[in-house]
């Protein structure tokens, strides 16, 4: 389920990013540009979050 959401709120943040870029840059809007950067996005957040310690630090 917590894949699910990822994608969820990573697909609409970078739908909302394609959109807004592209106004302030006077392109035309692409559904396809965001999807396929919400797909990018989804997998490097998946990939940082399993690469990262679970375990709480020691200090020495």
């Amino acid at each position: 389920m917590k894949f699910f959401w990822t994608f969820f709120w990573t697909f609409l943040l970078a739908q909302m990013a394609t959109y807004v870029i592209g106004s302030m840059q006077g392109i035309a809007y692409q559904f396809s540009t965001g999807a396929l950067l919400g797909v990018a996005m989804t997998v490097f957040v998946i990939i940082v979050a399993n690469v990262l310690p679970n375990e709480p630090v020691h200090h020495h």
